[in-house]
């Protein structure tokens, strides 16, 4: 690919996750409702999503309602969400994230997908929550309800993927989740960050309690 062809596409890249973004910022409190949701979807007891023994090693817990993906040539897709992590017998407040995938490659577009992040390793909780955790290069990842998990029994992150009621999923490798510190803002009255939230330094606010109480039912190890 010459030079100015990929100036291209990473302009392209820029303005599709600019316009995603746009396009993801609804109200904070509806995306944790949102949230709870999507995680009761993905764990319910038909056996094609979360399974339960997973959720109980999982060590942080991510929900991504309404990844929106679109593609102009270049695929890109931006959501917004929240990461709840253990705190021994118990989890967490909320921390809010967005994830962003990105690929220079033709991409089926125009889809809106609901995401859970499974990390099942402890070590990896301090850049899980630090202002950006690639995927590739941070950890390796596996759709968790596709075939590609058996194919990487490393993997350390695990991706569930939902839309339309069919499980979904896209290219993992450069995938971020990022803090979103203008939501830990509107939702906790002051500027946060998620490592602040996930040590206890902040109450769970009345809103996030659905997604908290879904959690819990999974505390077990």
């Amino acid at each position: 690919m010459s030079w100015n062809k990929r100036s291209l596409c990473f302009v392209l890249v820029f303005a599709m996750t600019a316009a995603l973004r746009v396009a993801a910022a609804d109200d904070t409190d509806a995306r944790l409702k949102s949230a709870a949701a999507v995680l009761n979807k993905l764990t319910d007891s038909s056996g094609h999503g979360i399974r339960s023994e997973q959720m109980a090693r999982a060590d942080c817990v991510a929900v991504i309602p309404g990844f929106k993906k679109g593609t102009v040539v270049v695929g890109v897709g931006f959501g917004r969400g929240f990461i709840a992590c253990r705190n021994g017998a118990n989890w967490s407040a909320p921390g809010a994230v967005t994830l962003e995938s990105g690929s220079l490659g033709a991409q089926i577009g125009g889809e809106k997908m609901d995401i859970v992040v499974l990390s099942l390793d402890k070590e990896l909780r301090p850049k899980l929550l630090s202002d950006r955790f690639t995927i590739g290069s941070d950890a390796s990842a596996a759709w968790g309800n596709g075939k590609s998990v058996h194919d990487d029994s490393n993997a350390k992150i695990l991706f569930f993927g939902k839309t339309d009621g069919v499980f979904a999923g896209f290219g993992l490798d450069g995938a971020s989740l990022k803090a979103d510190d203008s939501s830990n803002k509107t939702l906790y009255g002051k500027p946060v960050t998620n490592s602040e939230i996930v040590e206890g330094h902040v109450n769970t606010p009345a809103s996030a309690e659905p997604l908290f109480t879904k959690l819990s039912e999974g505390a077990s190890h």
